[in-house]
């Protein structure tokens, strides 16, 4: 688990050796069409459609923080938006937009729709929504090392899902960004934004977008010194991740990991679609570029977490 490539950053180093229990995972990300079941059978509202308190807001803002105004706290979601040139890529508010009304039925905002798009990842969940949904399908979401054992398909210290080569214009083995980000996607591998799932060749165990399309929620806390703390642990069994989250560079918000990339990684700015690439994000977040799966494990009750 992790790497010792250049490639890697930091929360990423050093690999390190850890054993899992045997699980099934989904093929596929859950599908909008596959969502909607779930919100038709449970009448389910998203984090993304419930207008968020102030207290919630605030508990993640730095100490002295102004308040936002009570007419800004509205449901809503935040939507990639290519900027109209190049930019520095130090800062991502630069092409990521607060969107009032942008939500998994709606996920460009007011006026956008998801209707022909059955087969598309659904796009906006939260860490809460996830583990909604994979409750009520008597599932769970996977911990980072099993998304990490299953991304691999059996390949061991390979920079990809499917080996240490780079994939090409003539070849694309996943849904990323080419071109000039954020600003020009030359769509060579026939997709500007999300792909229907199943676009791409599978791994080597069958799984189909382990790398790129949207990010994917796993179950555990996200601690950027995570791996450092393992490393001479000798082999770690069925980790479930850290107590609690910590990130220096958030630290007012309490976040959960997410694997595998998304649409929006280009090999010029973070090449996050890697197997042992991570990054945290708040349970209450819902993007344009993210959606989870789910995994099961035989003769085990699902629970909250």
């Amino acid at each position: 688990m992790g790497t010792d490539d250049n490639l890697g950053w930091p929360d990423e180093k050093p690999a390190h050796r850890v054993f899992v229990d045997p699980f099934w995972m989904d093929d596929h990300e859950v599908t909008n069409a596959e969502f909607r079941k779930f919100v038709k059978a449970t009448g389910y509202k998203t984090t993304a459609e419930r207008a968020p308190t102030l207290e919630e807001v605030m508990s993640q803002l730095p100490p002295g923080t102004p308040p936002p105004e009570a007419e800004k706290l509205v449901p809503g979601s935040l939507v990639f938006t290519p900027t109209e040139g190049p930019v520095s890529l130090v800062d991502y508010a630069q092409w990521w937009k607060w969107v009032p009304g942008a939500d998994w039925q709606h996920p460009d905002g007011p006026g956008s729709t998801i209707e022909g798009r059955d087969n598309d990842p659904v796009v906006h969940a939260s860490w809460d929504d996830a583990v909604a949904y994979c409750k009520w399908a008597g599932k769970r979401l996977p911990t980072e090392a099993e998304w990490e054992f299953a991304t691999r398909g059996g390949l061991e210290n390979k920079r990809y899902p499917w080996g240490d080569e780079p994939q090409t214009s003539e070849h694309p083995l996943a849904n990323t960004w080419q071109g000039n980000f954020p600003y020009q996607n030359t769509k060579e591998d026939g997709f500007a934004r999300l792909a229907p799932v199943k676009s791409f060749p599978p791994n080597a165990y069958g799984l189909y977008d382990m790398a790129g399309n949207v990010w994917e929620w796993c179950s555990d806390w996200y601690d950027v010194s995570l791996y450092r703390q393992r490393a001479n642990n000798g082999t770690t069994k069925n980790p479930t991740g850290p107590r609690k989250s910590y990130n220096p560079d958030r630290p007012y918000s309490t976040q959960h990991v997410q694997r595998g990339g998304s649409f929006l990684c280009s090999d010029e700015y973070c090449t996050r679609y890697r197997p042992s690439a991570r990054q945290g994000n708040s349970p209450d977040t819902g993007q344009s570029h993210v959606g989870f799966r789910c995994v099961w494990t035989p003769g085990l009750q699902t629970t909250e977490r």
